[in-house]
């Protein structure tokens, strides 16, 4: 079995709260047999900490048993109570069309339309409906429904697919405007949007 894995701190790290939002001690995950771990670490208001590693190294894995999906082997997770979780899976389910409009999927979610930093880009899509907006467009809305809503620990599986460099650069805005009151646990594949955008890495071996 490898040792835990380690983390590494990032310069631009704010000051964490006392108490972590979530924890993970040598945790050992999977499915039907282990595919990740054990792994640690700690998750405070402010941190977003980004998940990498080659495929098949178990990140997706990794952030289904934190949101309970997966099968957790060994170890332990520990998430702070009463702070909501909110989950946006690699590929967001578009579905039939329907009339359903941008602003009324924020609705849904329970978050303002107007709410706090809503980039301009997303905003002028807001009366469109889901099925007439781009899949990177589409895909924003529902990483800023998470990002925007009550839960203070949010979990991104590959939030940049379908995106093009403006619009990963706009995820990168996004998640430094609505960090500050949560953590954010992120997947992705792109390890210099990562290391841009995120306070640590936790890179997993295969």
């Amino acid at each position: 079995m490898r040792p835990p894995a380690e983390l590494a701190t990032g310069e631009s790290r704010p000051a964490p709260s006392t108490a972590a939002l979530l924890a993970a001690h040598g945790l050992i995950a999977g499915w039907s047999r282990p595919v990740v771990g054990p792994v640690s670490f700690a998750l405070h208001r402010g941190d977003v900490l980004g998940l990498w590693g080659a495929n098949g190294s178990g990140k997706s894995t990794l952030l289904a048993a934190v949101a309970g999906q997966a099968r957790r082997f060994g170890g332990a997770i520990e998430r702070a109570p009463g702070i909501g979780l909110a989950v946006q899976p690699q590929a967001p389910v578009r579905f039939a069309p329907l009339p359903v409009t941008g602003r009324e999927l924020l609705h849904i979610a329970g978050v303002a339309a107007a709410a706090d930093g809503l980039p301009p880009t997303l905003a002028r899509v807001l009366g469109r409906r889901l099925d007439r907006i781009s899949g990177g467009q589409y895909q924003l809305l529902c990483v800023w429904a998470a990002l925007a809503g009550g839960a203070r620990l949010v979990l991104l599986d590959e939030p940049t697919n379908n995106l093009d460099p403006t619009h990963a650069a706009l995820l990168g805005e996004m998640l430094a405007a609505r960090r500050a009151d949560r953590a954010v646990l992120l997947v992705s594949h792109e390890r210099p949007f990562l290391d841009a955008h995120c306070t640590r890495v936790l890179a997993l071996d295969g």
